[in-house]
């Protein structure tokens, strides 16, 4: 009987994070948007996900987490203390991170950090080499593991690799401005399939790619979305993620998240809410929200003391320089801003720096009367769909940037540019004064939106497309290596004008079917090897 394929995850971290205890194995599970968005496809049986655990051991206790982690089917890859600083918190996180968000000038150039990146992305290669069978599908995601399918494809070269890139990438002139930026595309172009979330990330790709094709730097075929290196068309695709619809529904309608929800619509009584969800980063325009918030209660003093703003930050990198003095300014603006307007009984700003679990955080979407995802760059932004879906009682309106990459679905929302503080102080009070009507009429459009793009028909349509990239790809080379034999048997035998006498009249006749083509790529014959 034929063993059934499985299908790789690969990410920078496990979808749960352990915690030693008194020498006690703790997991619980893990907070991101990727964990969330892929556990659909992680509870199926024939699927085995591999990443970092979440802590740094010595190598017995290492065993014992692996063989923990084994019957969940997770396979933990080692990283010490001097690799998460200088693979993850350095060069994903202080080179890569802000190139790609379009901060050039807080990205670190440092070539020991990258040294430290090459070498973990080998590891994590070696690992997907050690567990991938025959047959077997190997997703990669996003920026910490940009040289892992040429690492895995130079190791297996009929694997089936897909990548998959969850923050934005970036245009030409930003992207050359890395020094590696040749090694990091050879790296990426080592995938059958590589989605972004948008179009306009596809663009950027295609663009990089052509311009280090054009300056020699790549040995690359560019035609429109496809890209064909050797004998493989690479195939790069926009696959907007979406959520588990029907799990923030669910779980919205939850006695309990029904109770957080009363008890802030008690605590807030005649009052609108406004809320925004963060984690700590320069990317998400917090200040730039804080601002025009500020000059909302300027301009519209009638709203004083009739609304409050939950701006809810989870903590991230706290430690590093850059997030460490966002946060400063953060704490000083809203200080700023509950003083000039706030009084006795009524702070225009509740700022709350923690994370919240799914239950209060669904109930404080179902009492918001408008949320504000404001991002300066986001790929795609889980948040304003997740309120959207929490909407099942009441109506809300969401304000969104239109540089989040939800905005190419969620067309109904009040989109803004967040670096217009007016447009987006004009659109905080069109939120707060929208009738009724109008506001169910937008939700119910963008509801329906959710509810048909799901992150389960994500999954499931970016695995299909890889499925169809290998199954194109074998005609292809099934094609070539038909008439390559043709040609040397008729070698051995006549001479070479003979050849191509014969050959010529192989040709198909005119009402023969075409020999099968990769999607618009013009056949070419593989490279021969001398």
């Amino acid at each position: 009987m034929m063993k059934e394929s499985r299908t790789i995850i690969v990410s920078n971290r496990l979808p749960v994070k352990i915690t030693l205890q008194e020498g006690e194995i703790l997991s619980q599970g893990s907070e991101g948007g990727l964990a969330t968005g892929l556990s659909s496809i992680y509870g199926k049986d024939n699927t085995i996900w591999i990443g970092w655990p979440g802590v740094s051991t010595g190598a017995e206790e290492f065993r014992r987490i692996e063989a923990h982690l084994e019957k969940q089917r997770l396979a933990p890859v080692p990283l010490s203390t001097k690799e998460v600083r200088d693979f993850y918190e350095g060069f994903s996180n202080e080179t890569l991170w802000p190139l790609f968000h379009y901060f050039p000038d807080y990205a670190c150039f440092k070539a020991d950090q990258w040294e430290v990146y090459k070498m973990v992305n080998l590891r994590f290669a070696e690992k997907i080499v050690s567990l991938a069978a025959p047959g077997d599908k190997i997703w990669i995601h996003d920026y910490h593991l940009l040289l892992v399918p040429d690492m895995v494809r130079e190791r297996l070269p009929g694997a089936s690799i897909g990548f998959f890139q969850h923050i934005p990438f970036p245009n030409f002139e930003m992207f050359r401005f890395l020094p590696w930026r040749n090694e990091l595309m050879k790296g990426l172009l080592g995938a059958d399939i590589i989605g972004f979330h948008t179009q306009m990330d596809v663009d950027h790709f295609i663009e990089v790619t052509q311009q280090l094709t054009d300056t020699g730097f790549l040995d690359a075929s560019v035609l429109s979305n496809e890209i064909l290196v050797e004998d493989r068309t690479i195939t790069v695709e926009a696959f907007p993620m979406g959520i588990d619809y029907e799990k923030y529904r669910s779980l919205s309608c939850m006695p309990i998240v029904k109770k957080v929800r009363d008890r802030i619509l008690d605590f807030c009584g005649s009052r609108k809410l406004m809320v925004s969800v963060d984690r700590l980063d320069y990317s998400k325009g917090i200040l730039h929200r804080l601002k025009a918030y500020d000059r909302f209660l300027e301009q519209h003093p009638e709203f004083h003391e009739k609304v409050i703003f939950i701006q809810l930050i989870v903590p991230s990198r706290d430690q590093v320089s850059q997030y460490h003095k966002l946060k400063e300014e953060v704490n000083q603006l809203v200080s700023d801003i509950n003083t000039r307007y706030g009084g006795f009984d009524w702070e225009p700003i509740r700022y709350w720096y923690r994370s919240l679990d799914p239950e209060m955080l669904s109930g404080l979407y179902a009492a918001a009367d408008v949320a504000l995802v404001t991002p300066l760059r986001d790929g795609m932004n889980l948040v304003s769909k997740e309120y959207i879906a929490s909407k099942t009682e009441s109506p809300g309106v969401l304000v969104l940037s239109e540089l989040a990459g939800a905005a190419q679905e969620l067309t109904q929302a009040l989109i803004i540019n967040p670096h217009n503080e007016q447009e987006l102080a004009d659109a905080i009070f069109e939120g707060l004064i929208m009738p009724v009507r109008e506001q169910l009429r937008r939700l119910g459009a963008m509801q329906r939106s959710l509810s048909r793009h799901t992150v389960q028909r994500w999954a499931a349509g970016f695995l299909d497309a890889l499925d169809r990239n290998k199954t194109e790809q074998h005609a292809f080379n099934e094609y070539f290596f038909s008439r390559e034999m043709e040609e040397h048997m008729l070698q051995q035998f006549i001479s070479r004008d003979d050849v191509a006498s014969i050959m010529d009249h192989l040709q198909p006749e005119a009402n023969t079917p075409p020999p099968p083509i990769v999607r618009g790529i013009p056949i070419r014959s593989p490279k021969r090897v001398s």
